[in-house]
């Protein structure tokens, strides 16, 4: 088992996901990548991309993967023949045992286990896409949602436990500018997931280690206004809840192609730097912003 292991989190892709990715990845050492959903509308190309990942990795899908299939305003906008196509189901065989989404995947290797939240998450308080969840996953609403994921939970071989999920938990904060918090009109709330906070609840109770939960969906520029920017981290009951959703992650800064990633290093179970690195085109960092240092 691996003592340190350094951690990628990659925040929501929407359609910013390239070969010379995996080269960064590389080249940066990193020992697990996690994917937090949102890789396009339906975009089966990038999910291709993604899954040719070489280094291990695990993955949860978001609410723009199934942008044409959980409601019915994005069905009428479907541009293919649904009846001949299930883009979701695709995007699920693509990535296959590294979905973790209502699942688990363990890494005996790196003394961890990921567990996944619930896939194609909008958020909020409201069940959404009921007839998408009951059809695809046979759960009707935020309970059932929280008993499948703690049931992956008991089924992981490892202690300590990393949740991956596209949106965050209920119970981080109420303020636009909050982890989770809601941005748009009317402004404030908590956006979060009631049924990942309930799983992680119930987890703890299980005699696992949980030093980390990590997410997107809600992006770091908020909608409401440009002088001040979302917080990326919390830190509550000794769990790290991490949102990576630095969008875009890929920018042209003077002339050059940048790339950014949410790096995490373990130590022994226990979070010991979080950080977001920009990498550029001789694939080393550039711009790195620390989050927290545990010997600062």
């Amino acid at each position: 088992m691996k003592a340190k292991v350094k951690i990628a989190v990659v925040g929501d892709v929407h359609d910013q996901w390239e070969a010379e990715d995996r080269i960064a990845l590389e080249q940066l050492g990193i020992d697990l990548v996690l994917f937090v959903g949102d890789f396009g509308n339906e975009a089966i190309a990038i999910v291709r991309e993604v899954a040719a990942t070489p280094i291990p990795f695990a993955a949860i899908l978001g609410n723009h993967d199934a942008w044409y299939t959980t409601s019915p305003w994005g069905r009428k906008k479907t541009p293919y023949d649904p009846t001949k196509v299930d883009r979701v189901r695709e995007q699920l065989a693509i990535l296959g045992e590294a979905h973790v989404g209502y699942g688990k995947r363990d890494f005996p290797e790196l003394g961890l286990s990921v567990v996944g939240s619930r896939p194609f998450s909008w958020g909020g308080a409201e069940w959404s896409g009921e007839q998408f969840f009951r059809d695809r996953y046979n759960i009707e609403g935020f309970l059932d949602s929280s008993d499948r994921i703690v049931a992956a939970a008991k089924e992981t071989t490892q202690e300590t436990l990393i949740f991956l999920a596209h949106n965050g938990p209920y119970g981080l904060g109420d303020r636009p500018e909050d982890i989770c918090g809601r941005d748009w009109k009317p402004l404030g709330g908590d956006h979060g997931d009631s049924d990942l906070a309930d799983a992680i609840a119930r987890t703890c109770l299980l005699n696992k280690r949980i030093p980390l939960v990590t997410f997107g969906h809600m992006h770091q520029s908020l909608r409401h206004t440009q002088e001040r920017q979302r917080k990326m981290l919390k830190i509550q009951d000794d769990t790290f809840y991490v949102n990576a959703a630095h969008v875009p992650r890929i920018i042209s800064y003077k002339g050059e192609t940048r790339r950014n990633f949410s790096l995490v290093t373990l130590q022994d179970g226990e979070v010991e730097n979080i950080s977001l690195v920009w990498v550029g085109e001789n694939y080393q960092i550039v711009s790195e912003e620390i989050f927290y240092n545990r010997t600062q």
